[in-house]
């Protein structure tokens, strides 16, 4: 099993490398730069700018480098510091502009993956245990609106009714009094009950996903020789379900954690948005339309690198409860 993790673990870095050439790269495709979007800005509030500002912002900024070279003092900044570099808009260092927005965002993603799987496991038991009866129907009913509703859109039916019959707000993570305070055990009392409009939000569309993966996979164990034979031995009907059939149908639900995590983080980037929640959705937003390169690119690279990390996280995941994994792993 060692040998396994650090072989799977050893295969992620020259990717990540990769990975980090493609997102710089991709925030230079859009023509201009953020000296070009500074001077519509300026020119737009009346203030001229000469040829001489021109050059004194783009060597400011240090887009008079090539693209080669922007790239190569980036990443060599995060290998050698931990830099990522400094943002143009926020005009401070990219890692004190999203450390606590990314904390933030983690924490949602990795409790609302927690909430897609209790409540998607045992839905998807009854469902398949209770083929074609009216819960399943129901399930099935609602898992269809989770699919096709988007998560914004939910967000907004829910503040509105939250607004109109509770009187009350749910946009944003904390009361007016401890938004800019420092972290404190107040402040994080205060943001827990907050806490669950996001992530139900959030993991709607996951567990209704999931509640059907789940449904599927148990429905085709259900009906295979094994079960039918431990049945006819009169083994009692839950032990049964959870001893085998369960278990092999959880393997791709554990699979999709390499997409469901930046899934997570993707449709949390619309709803923040929607609720204003600090994380970094909103800032994502900004350092796109302001072509922030720096900042918009760390943001991509971090997004991107969960779903390699999330990929092989279910891999282990998946090695460490199905030995076969393992096996056919070694002898590759």
């Amino acid at each position: 099993m060692l040998e396994y993790i650090l072989r799977r673990t050893l295969q992620i870095i020259p990717l990540i490398v990769i990975i980090s050439v493609i997102s710089f790269g991709i925030i230079e495709l859009p023509p201009g730069d953020f000296v070009t979007m500074r001077i519509i800005e300026l020119e737009q509030t009346g203030t001229r700018v000469d040829e001489e500002e021109i050059a004194r912002l783009t060597e400011q900024y240090g887009l008079d480098k090539t693209l080669v070279e922007r790239y190569a003092l980036w990443a060599w900044n995060i290998i050698s510091r931990g830099h990522l570099g400094r943002s143009f808009q926020w005009e401070q260092p990219v890692t004190q502009v999203i450390g606590e927005r990314i904390a933030l965002t983690m924490s949602i993603s990795l409790m609302t993956l927690v909430f897609i799987w209790i409540v998607a496991i045992p839905i998807g038991i009854y469902a398949a245990t209770h083929q074609y009866s009216l819960g399943d129907y129901i399930f099935t009913f609602f898992g269809f609106i989770g699919i096709s509703v988007p998560g914004f859109l939910l967000a907004l039916v829910v503040m509105y009714l939250a607004f109109t019959q509770l009187g009350i707000s749910v946009t944003g993570l904390f009361s007016p009094e401890y938004a800019d305070a420092p972290w404190s055990f107040a402040r994080l009392m205060d943001m827990l009950p907050r806490l669950w409009v996001p992530i139900v939000v959030i993991g709607l569309t996951g567990t209704a996903s999931l509640i059907r993966v789940m449904r599927s996979m148990l429905l085709d164990e259900l009906r295979k020789q094994y079960v039918v034979t431990a049945r006819a031995k009169g083994v009692a009907e839950r032990t049964l379900l959870f001893k085998y059939p369960v278990r092999i149908a959880i393997n791709p639900l554990i699979s999709t954690i390499g997409w469901l995590l930046p899934f997570i983080v993707s449709g949390e980037a619309l709803v923040s948005i929607v609720l204003n929640l600090p994380t970094t959705g909103p800032v994502l937003l900004r350092a796109l339309l302001f072509q922030d390169m720096y900042l918009a690119g760390s943001l991509v690279m971090i997004l991107s690198i969960l779903t390699v990390v999330g990929t092989l996280i279910s891999d282990l995941l998946l090695a460490w409860v199905d030995p076969r994994i393992r096996y056919q792993g070694a002898t590759k």
